[in-house]
Protein backbone atom coordinates (compact mmCIF):
# COMPACT_ATOMS: atom_id res chain seq x y z
CA UNK A 1 0.00 0.00 0.00
CA UNK A 2 1.60 3.51 -0.90
CA UNK A 3 2.59 5.95 2.21
CA UNK A 4 -0.39 7.59 2.56
CA UNK A 5 -2.67 6.26 1.81
CA UNK A 6 -5.91 5.25 3.93
CA UNK A 7 -7.67 1.98 3.43
CA UNK A 8 -10.94 1.91 1.99
CA UNK A 9 -14.45 1.59 4.18
CA UNK A 10 -15.36 -1.70 3.97
CA UNK A 11 -17.52 -2.71 1.11
CA UNK A 12 -21.73 -3.64 1.95
CA UNK A 13 -21.20 -7.65 2.30
CA UNK A 14 -25.19 -7.48 2.14
CA UNK A 15 -25.21 -5.37 -0.90
CA UNK A 16 -25.26 -8.31 -3.28
CA UNK A 17 -27.32 -11.37 -1.64
CA UNK A 18 -29.39 -13.54 -3.33
CA UNK A 19 -32.97 -13.41 -2.70
CA UNK A 20 -32.22 -17.13 -0.94
CA UNK A 21 -29.10 -15.55 1.44
CA UNK A 22 -31.75 -12.53 2.74
CA UNK A 23 -34.46 -15.59 2.88
CA UNK A 24 -32.19 -17.48 5.16
CA UNK A 25 -31.18 -14.36 7.36
CA UNK A 26 -34.45 -13.29 7.86
CA UNK A 27 -35.67 -17.31 8.67
CA UNK A 28 -32.51 -17.18 11.26
CA UNK A 29 -33.56 -13.85 12.59
CA UNK A 30 -36.47 -15.09 13.22
CA UNK A 31 -36.57 -18.54 14.03
CA UNK A 32 -33.79 -17.36 17.12
CA UNK A 33 -36.47 -14.75 18.36
CA UNK A 34 -38.54 -14.81 21.70
CA UNK A 35 -41.14 -13.95 19.21
CA UNK A 36 -40.71 -17.26 17.74
CA UNK A 37 -40.74 -19.09 20.88
CA UNK A 38 -43.26 -17.97 22.25
CA UNK A 39 -45.80 -18.08 19.40
CA UNK A 40 -44.64 -21.55 18.91
CA UNK A 41 -45.51 -22.06 22.33
CA UNK A 42 -48.37 -20.66 22.05
CA UNK A 43 -49.23 -23.02 19.23
CA UNK A 44 -48.33 -26.03 20.68
CA UNK A 45 -50.07 -25.84 23.46
CA UNK A 46 -53.44 -24.60 21.73
CA UNK A 47 -53.00 -28.10 19.26
CA UNK A 48 -52.69 -30.30 22.87
CA UNK A 49 -55.41 -28.30 24.50
CA UNK A 50 -58.17 -28.54 21.31
CA UNK A 51 -57.06 -32.28 20.47
CA UNK A 52 -57.45 -33.15 24.39
CA UNK A 53 -60.50 -31.02 25.84
CA UNK A 54 -61.92 -29.70 23.41
CA UNK A 55 -62.43 -32.59 21.43
CA UNK A 56 -62.25 -35.18 24.17
CA UNK A 57 -59.34 -36.69 22.35
CA UNK A 58 -60.96 -37.22 19.38
CA UNK A 59 -59.87 -34.62 16.98
CA UNK A 60 -57.66 -34.38 14.41
CA UNK A 61 -54.69 -35.11 16.22
CA UNK A 62 -55.77 -37.53 19.54
CA UNK A 63 -52.72 -38.50 22.46
CA UNK A 64 -49.80 -39.16 21.46
CA UNK A 65 -50.16 -36.25 18.58
CA UNK A 66 -48.52 -38.26 15.68
CA UNK A 67 -49.59 -35.15 13.51
CA UNK A 68 -47.82 -32.73 16.05
CA UNK A 69 -44.97 -34.76 16.10
CA UNK A 70 -44.17 -34.55 12.21
CA UNK A 71 -45.13 -31.16 12.19
CA UNK A 72 -42.36 -30.65 14.41
CA UNK A 73 -39.86 -32.53 12.45
CA UNK A 74 -40.66 -31.15 9.09
CA UNK A 75 -39.91 -27.34 11.20
CA UNK A 76 -36.78 -28.96 12.40
CA UNK A 77 -35.46 -30.79 9.23
CA UNK A 78 -36.24 -27.12 7.62
CA UNK A 79 -34.82 -24.66 9.95
CA UNK A 80 -31.32 -26.41 10.55
CA UNK A 81 -30.35 -26.27 7.35
CA UNK A 82 -31.52 -22.13 6.40
CA UNK A 83 -30.01 -21.80 9.96
CA UNK A 84 -26.64 -23.44 8.95
CA UNK A 85 -26.75 -21.68 5.75
CA UNK A 86 -27.61 -17.85 7.90
CA UNK A 87 -24.24 -19.07 10.12
CA UNK A 88 -21.93 -19.80 7.35
CA UNK A 89 -22.70 -15.95 5.80
CA UNK A 90 -22.21 -14.74 9.47
CA UNK A 91 -18.61 -16.35 9.63
CA UNK A 92 -17.75 -14.90 5.97
CA UNK A 93 -18.86 -11.14 7.19
CA UNK A 94 -16.46 -12.29 10.16
CA UNK A 95 -13.81 -13.47 8.45
CA UNK A 96 -14.25 -10.05 6.06
CA UNK A 97 -14.05 -8.22 9.41
CA UNK A 98 -11.33 -9.77 10.62
CA UNK A 99 -8.98 -9.34 7.48
CA UNK A 100 -10.08 -5.80 7.56
CA UNK A 101 -8.93 -5.27 10.94
CA UNK A 102 -5.69 -6.71 10.42
CA UNK A 103 -5.11 -4.31 7.53
CA UNK A 104 -6.25 -1.07 9.51
CA UNK A 105 -3.60 -2.51 12.40
CA UNK A 106 -0.62 -3.02 9.57
CA UNK A 107 -1.33 0.65 8.36
CA UNK A 108 -1.40 1.83 11.91
CA UNK A 109 1.64 -0.39 12.77
CA UNK A 110 3.31 1.01 9.50
CA UNK A 111 1.97 4.59 10.83
CA UNK A 112 3.92 4.64 14.32
CA UNK A 113 6.82 3.61 12.75
CA UNK A 114 7.34 6.23 10.80
CA UNK A 115 6.06 8.58 13.74
CA UNK A 116 8.81 6.80 15.98
CA UNK A 117 11.23 7.59 13.15
CA UNK A 118 10.29 11.19 12.95
CA UNK A 119 10.56 11.48 16.68
CA UNK A 120 14.12 9.88 16.66
CA UNK A 121 15.79 11.78 14.00
CA UNK A 122 14.13 14.80 15.88
CA UNK A 123 16.03 13.53 19.38
CA UNK A 124 19.02 13.42 17.29
CA UNK A 125 18.87 16.93 16.18
CA UNK A 126 18.09 18.56 19.51
CA UNK A 127 20.92 16.36 21.38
Amino acid sequence: MPKGQLLSAPPDVDANLTLGQRLADRIADFGGSWTFILTFLGLMISWIGLNVWVFANRGFDPYPFILLNLVLSCLAALQAPVIMMSQNRQEERDRERARQDYEVNLKAESEIRLLQQKVDLLLQKTA
